[in-house]
């Protein structure tokens, strides 16, 4: 009762409707951005607008952004001279070289060590009978070896492998010095084979060293200058920070733009510049206002829908868990466009707000109706955190209403990938519409057209993926989960036919009987006939208890008593409830089970207790099935076509006058 209370309490609505406001508002644009959205190429019809106050012109996001890439890209790689690196690869040298010495002193036979080919290892110990003569081989290498080494560190091995840029100069820093050095001075690691190549053969060194040598150069020659990512980020963030975001200044009294001029780039800066500074100049009175108009302003649009909502679907609003859906994907679509109006550095990048997405997710949950609704409400208001945009508005309004219409009629989950190119056409047709009336650059509105394919494509999957999440969270029985449940192959039906094969023609007749009834009084039939297909779904457990079962095999009632018959037949509602429920079938579903037959009397067995028994013994409500009544359109047609269906069976000789 109280899981009940909750799902239908008013005072539940009210604060889910409070909080989504606030949670709205505090998204909305601050100080005077709410003011509708000025675009390059339009006229401005208003007065002409005076600064009350002096103001810098800012940037905007696009060129900042652009000149703080740049910046960051004109820094120099900061490398620095790392010491240690020679010092251990000469040691790990002379450790190497001692590792090999013991293994001739020992004259053990061993797998060739580590780097060295079988070739080098074996040129090095094949004088393992002579110890003296082997030692002195590796001795001999190690230390041809470390003279080139030292030479390369002299001069420095540089690895450019972790820059993103390449380079013709670097950044030496010395004791917080930068010296500017030309890559060409080091050795580069990309280059280490020719380095190598070079230094035996100016060593002059015998052609049978020349093999182990280069092993030992390619293993033990690492880099001694090396890239520091975390002060070159130091430097690109600095850079970063001494661009300038202000092109200009405002002058109080001046005029930033007249009546009928048009809206030129540098005019538009101006003009969002002066928002920005009236934002900022805002009392804590106009504030404490302006933010009572916000949430006025979105209350006024729930306000609009809820009306909606309760008066023609009350069903929707009387279930609290159904409100949640249309207000989280609402605050979905709120947050998304706060993020976007907020670190937006293409404006595209707008259109990939899903609004389609979650209008088809509310059609398919619901209806068309109420999905066109949802998507007006939710233009409306990403269109508010855009700063009143109203191109937006209409762009995502018809997007919106258009994948409406496409998941309108559904009938199998693949479906929703057909309304990619409905988005695309209402995206389409609105930019080019909005673009050529401002005289928008070509290119502008091909970027805003891909970023509008985009969201074509990817709202289809969001939908899918979603509703899944929603089925299944808030027990949202969609006609998709209906025309599944319909499939014959469903393994509670498949059952059902096998087991109890009358029962399974008797609930196909139902369901025809149901959904073509449903039909003609306007109710769902998808529901109706779906519904009438598991209402006798009990009867898989007990299928002799039931006449259209029963064939040659005889009546079991007869040696019965009406106590004990009546128990089997009130079962079947019980067991059937029990075995939806444990088969995930939808309440929507399992409610057909017990309201198919409501309160009524199962008179055959009530007037066999009679005659038995003498009629005072025999209570009536003791031949009663226990209910509920049908509390639904539907639930009440399956109860009328399974009555009449029975009674019609039942009859010797059914001709249609009599019927």
């Amino acid at each position: 009762m109280l899981k009940n209370r909750l799902h239908e309490s008013l005072r539940v609505k009210f604060t889910l409707l409070f909080f989504t406001v606030i949670i709205i508002v505090l998204l909305l644009p601050r100080g005077v951005a709410l003011e509708s959205q000025v675009n390059v190429g339009a006229v401005w019809l208003q007065d002409d607008l005076i600064a009350e106050f002096s103001f810098p012109i800012y940037k905007n996001k696009e060129t900042v952004q652009s000149e703080v890439d740049f910046a960051k890209k004109s820094i120099i790689p900061i490398f620095q001279s790392d010491e240690a690196v020679s010092r251990n690869s000469l040691d790990s040298l002379r450790k190497f070289s001692a590792f090999l010495e013991d293994l001739v002193s020992k004259k053990n036979t061993v797998q060739n060590p580590t780097f060295l080919s079988t070739q080098s290892f074996n040129m090095l110990v094949s004088g393992v009978k002579s110890e003296r003569n082997a030692k002195d081989k590796i001795r001999l290498v190690a230390q041809l070896t470390q003279n080139i080494l030292r030479t390369a560190y002299q001069k420095g091995i540089i690895d450019f492998s972790l820059l993103r840029h390449s380079r013709d100069t670097i950044a030496l820093r010395t004791k917080n010095i930068d010296i500017l050095i030309p890559v060409s001075k080091y050795i580069q690691t990309s280059d280490n084979s020719k380095f190598i190549t070079e230094s035996i053969e100016r060593a002059k060194l015998p052609s049978d060293y020349h093999k182990v040598v280069t092993e030992y150069l390619h293993h033990f020659l690492w880099p001694n200058i090396v890239y520091s990512s975390q002060l070159t980020k130091e430097e690109e963030e600095l850079a970063a920070r001494k661009i300038p975001r202000i092109i200009g200044i405002v002058t109080e009294n001046e005029r930033i733009v007249g009546k009928h001029d048009r809206i030129t780039n540098d005019i538009k800066q101006k003009i969002e510049s002066y928002r920005l500074a009236k934002a900022d100049h805002i009392s804590l009175e106009a504030l404490i206002l302006q933010n009572i108009g916000k949430f006025l302003h979105i209350a006024a649009l729930l306000y609009l829908f809820g009306i909606y909502i309760f008066l023609f679907r009350k069903k929707i609003f009387h279930d609290n868990l159904k409100l949640i859906v249309f207000a989280i994907l609402l605050l979905w679509i709120s947050i998304i466009s706060y993020f976007v109006n907020t670190y937006s550095i293409n404006e595209g990048i707008r259109f990939l707000i899903f609004i389609p997405a979650a209008s088809m997710l509310i059609t398919i949950m619901f209806d068309s109706r109420v999905g066109f609704y949802a998507t007006v409400v939710f233009a409306l208001i990403a269109g508010g955190l855009q700063g009143n945009d109203y191109p937006f508005v209409v762009m995502n309004l018809v997007a919106g209403a258009l994948s409406v219409y496409t998941v309108r009629d559904i009938k199998n989950r693949t479906q929703i990938f057909r309304s990619f190119i409905f988005i695309l056409i209402g995206y389409t047709v609105t930019i080019l519409a909005f673009g050529l009336e401002r005289f928008d650059p070509w290119q502008k509105m091909i970027v805003q057209l891909s970023f509008a394919a985009t969201n074509a494509l990817v709202s289809p999957v969001l939908t899918y993926g979603f509703l899944i999440f929603f089925e299944r969270l808030f027990k949202i029985t969609t006609d998709l989960a209906l025309l599944e449940l319909s499939n014959s192959n469903n393994p509670l039906l498949r059952e059902l036919a096998k087991k109890a094969p009358g029962t399974f023609n008797h609930s196909m007749v139902i369901g025809t009987l149901a959904e073509n009834a449903a039909l003609a009084i306007g109710a769902n039939a998808l529901l109706a006939r779906v519904g009438a297909y598991y209402h006798d779904i009990g009867k898989t457990l007990m299928p002799r208890a039931f006449v259209e079962n029963q064939g040659e095999h005889g009546n079991i009632h007869d040696e019965l008593t009406p106590e004990e018959s009546i128990r089997a037949l009130k079962e079947h509602v019980i067991l059937g409830q029990e075995l939806a429920r444990k088969n995930n079938i939808p309440e929507e579903i399992i409610q057909f089970i017990p309201q198919h037959h409501g309160t009524t009397v199962m008179f055959f067995f009530y007037e066999k207790a009679k005659k038995m028994y003498g009629e005072s013994k025999v209570l009536i409500a003791d031949y009663r099935y226990p209910g509920p009544k049908p509390g639904t359109k539907e639930a009440a047609i399956v109860m009328l076509a399974d009555t009449c269906e029975s009674a019609v069976r039942s009859m010797d000789d059914p001709e249609p006058e009599k019927v």
